[in-house]
């Protein structure tokens, strides 16, 4: 609190020495060079220094980098009148803390994917990851075309939050196991590391879901404290080690078939920027998760090669009867959550509403292209 007071009067004084500089000159014109130096000088002299909280280990490729480089982007395109200091997960908070920190205004920013803070309210899971739902391109989709983002506003605003998407992962996994998945049953039993709406399918299916910040998932399945964890693609989970500690390399995601990691600004702070700043803010936001998409896609296609060539691990794929059954209770799991209260209904038929047409263009332009080009290996070669 004696923060934002502090900055409260010091943005006054910025006002106080802007209307003294003023009348310092008489006769004051407004369209002489000296006048408007004095406005510009005292204009770059306001800033604010800020504290964003991630979920993410100190420099975890693709997501701990990416709030460092977020923030510093900020930093650079403000020229430093707003800076930003990143604290990784376990350095100010604990991962999963870190919206409780921002929406009581002990931290002004927090970067993570909101299906961590289900608990405050289920359908920050739509936010985030919806097994069986848009993917990145079709989550940007639904949040600027299909009223999204007004719909996410409304919600986080309860908490004092103002979200924004900051970073994509693109398709994931399906995880790493110490067993075949051939069948339904083969779930019964099973310790799974896995979050959000993806392990309340698990559930249902007999399997026990954990939930784990990314540095703990190692070690819990290296001593057997779970029997699989998915994380999220290969890039990461050969930087992890998973490799050596698992064999069966599922590819068939269908939990996170996009994890859109967000950028939450605590909701007074946010309200205190100017409309320049806060368009500057927003831009560098889609900035990042375009930018984030393409790295993961480019990384995660070299690290498989390596994982493949390397290290010998078989990838595998869930049968059609296990993803059939995951899908019908998909179904049902963001349904039930669909019902919570008034502003769930409308999120769900919104939500629902984008993946229904996006299914449909997909089916008509994207998928019969992908299986076209997959025909013939002549186009594509090396030079």
């Amino acid at each position: 609190m004696k923060r934002r007071l502090f900055l409260k009067k010091s943005a006054a004084v910025g006002v106080g020495t802007l209307v003294t500089g003023a009348c310092s000159q008489s006769p004051a014109d407004p369209n002489s060079r000296s006048e408007k130096s004095a406005i510009n000088t005292t204009q770059t002299q306001r800033s604010i220094e800020l504290k964003m909280v991630t979920a993410w280990a100190k420099n975890f490729p693709g997501l701990g980098t990416r709030a460092v480089e977020f923030a510093d982007d900020i930093n650079k395109a403000t020229n430093g009148r707003i800076k930003i200091r990143v604290y990784a997960a376990e350095e100010m908070v604990p991962a999963f803390q870190a919206f409780d920190a921002v929406s009581q205004g002990n931290a002004d920013i927090y970067h993570g994917a909101d299906y961590f803070w289900q608990g405050k309210h289920p359908m920050f899971n739509f936010f985030g990851a919806v097994p069986f739902g848009l993917t990145a391109t079709e989550m940007t989709q639904w949040i600027q075309f299909g009223g999204g983002q007004e719909l996410w506003d409304e919600l986080s605003a309860r908490f004092n939050i103002k979200p924004m998407l900051c970073c994509a992962t693109g398709i994931q996994m399906g995880g790493w196991f110490n067993k075949e998945i051939n069948s339904v049953e083969d779930f019964q039993g099973l310790k799974m590391r896995i979050p959000a709406l993806g392990g309340e399918i698990l559930k249902r299916l007999g399997a026990t879901p954990v939930t784990l910040p990314g540095g703990e998932i190692f070690l819990s399945l290296s001593q057997g404290n779970i029997d699989a964890t998915e994380w999220i693609g290969p890039w990461n989970d050969l930087a992890f080690g998973f490799q050596q500690i698992a064999k069966y390399y599922y590819t068939s995601a269908y939990h996170e078939p996009n994890t859109s990691v967000c950028a939450g600004w605590n909701l007074d702070i946010w309200n205190s920027l100017s409309a320049s700043e806060r368009v500057i803010i927003e831009a560098l936001a889609e900035k990042h998760y375009a930018r984030s998409l393409a790295e993961f896609n480019a990384r995660n296609a070299g690290a498989l090669r390596t994982l493949i060539k390397e290290h010998g691990v078989e990838t595998r794929q869930f049968s059609a009867e296990v993803m059939n059954a995951l899908a019908d209770i998909a179904g049902d799991v963001v349904a039930d959550i669909g019902k919570t209260d008034e502003i769930s209904i409308r999120i769900y038929n919104s939500y629902m509403a984008t993946l229904a047409v996006a299914k449909e263009w997909s089916g008509i332009a994207d998928e019969p292209y992908m299986v076209a080009r997959r025909l013939s290996d002549k186009f594509g070669q090396a030079l």
